[in-house]
């Protein structure tokens, strides 16, 4: 039994009605909403310092320096890309901190307290953005970060 080519058309033209919606109309519709409510996360959540992009506040940094907080090879989560650790985390690194830079421990630490984040605004458990620490280091203490800036 052979089919026309008549008995074929919607078929096909739910195919490219399909295609177009899904393939295009539906991207276009959620990036536009994205760049509306919420245009850092969008874009990528770039970081500028000095007058160039150094990194993103979504996406953990790869910080090997002894003077810097690190974000990796202290724990691993299940993508190993997040840009945030926990507070026992953070004060972990403070000694290694410390003994590089001669950063007074309790600054170290108060600088952490000061900049603790929550998943839920006052809820849900604790963190902290490596990068966002790392910077403010290298703001506070120019001398010391001379190489960073």
């Amino acid at each position: 039994m052979s089919k026309n080519k008549s008995e074929y058309g919607p078929t096909i033209r739910l195919a490219v009605i399909s295609l177009i919606l899904c393939g295009l109309v539906f991207p276009l519709v959620v990036t536009g909403v994205a760049q509306v409510l919420m245009p850092n996360q969008a874009n990528g959540g770039i970081i500028r310092f000095n007058g160039r992009d150094i990194g993103t506040n979504l996406i953990a940094q790869n910080f090997t320096s002894p003077m810097l907080f690190h974000s990796r090879n202290v724990t691993s989560s299940a993508s190993g890309v997040d840009p945030d650790i926990t507070l026992q985390d953070a004060y972990s690194q403070i000694p290694r901190i410390h003994a590089t830079t001669g950063i007074p421990s309790d600054v170290l630490k108060q600088l952490v307290d000061d900049n603790v984040e929550r998943t839920l605004w006052i809820v849900g458990d604790p963190y902290v953005n490596v990068l966002k620490l790392n910077l403010i280091l290298i703001e506070k203490y120019p001398s010391i970060y001379a190489p960073f800036s």
